[in-house]
């Protein structure tokens, strides 16, 4: 194995104390922010020390390279993700459509300052298209989960359940690039897509309920 495969393959340096804890939590924060603002290719380490402030052998102490960083940060964001969507199926027994739609919706809109270098990753790393399929794999099955908590007849019926469950996830993502400007938009758009998405799932959960 040569050394530039060696360097790739190390993984972050999990930190035991308060202190690390708190060190790499700043740098996690930091590469987030630069990867954001430049994307993977861009971003250097010395620019991520720079912006967490801290000396670049600290930075190297716990992440080995930026491979490491940004798996560090995926598997938070995922953490985040999985526990967010725990939060709303447990409460979606309770729910009508409407107010399950509501949360679903803004969903990812609300977790963006938590998750807000998923798409800079995503998009730029060229080894990340696993990753980008086990994520969405990850968000369909927990917008499906709750969706069968709020209408426990789609179980029967999985096909309908996941497509229902994708017509959402699509209409979550939408929100984001209009809430983010990323995506075309107007200022009354983000209520007419919160109004269609009601509306859509009031007539898909509806039934049998």
């Amino acid at each position: 194995m040569d050394s530039t495969s060696s360097s790739r393959n190390r993984t972050a340096l999990e930190p035991k104390r308060d202190l690390g804890r708190r060190r790499v939590a700043a740098l996690l924060r930091a590469a987030a922010l630069v990867f954001q603002e430049r994307g993977f290719e861009a971003a250097t380490m010395v620019e991520i020390a720079a912006r967490a402030e801290a000396n670049i052998g600290s930075l190297y102490r716990f992440f080995p390279n930026k491979e490491a960083l940004a798996d560090a940060l995926m598997q938070h964001y995922t953490e985040v993700l999985q526990q967010g969507f725990e939060a709303i199926a447990a409460q979606a027994r309770t729910l009508s459509p409407e107010a399950l739609s509501d949360l679903l919706i803004d969903f990812l809109v609300a977790r963006h300052a938590q998750t807000r270098a998923l798409s800079a990753l995503l998009d730029s790393r060229a080894e990340s298209t696993l990753t980008r399929l086990q994520i969405r794999a990850q968000a369909l099955a927990g917008v499906k989960a709750a969706l069968v908590a709020c209408a426990p007849h789609l179980g029967s019926t999985e096909a309908d359940a996941e497509s229902i469950a994708a017509v959402v996830l699509n209409n979550m993502k939408t929100m984001v690039g209009m809430t983010l400007k990323d995506a075309p938009t107007s200022a009354g758009a983000p209520d007419e897509l919160r109004f269609m998405n009601r509306l859509y799932l009031a007539q898909r959960l509806g039934v049998a309920r």
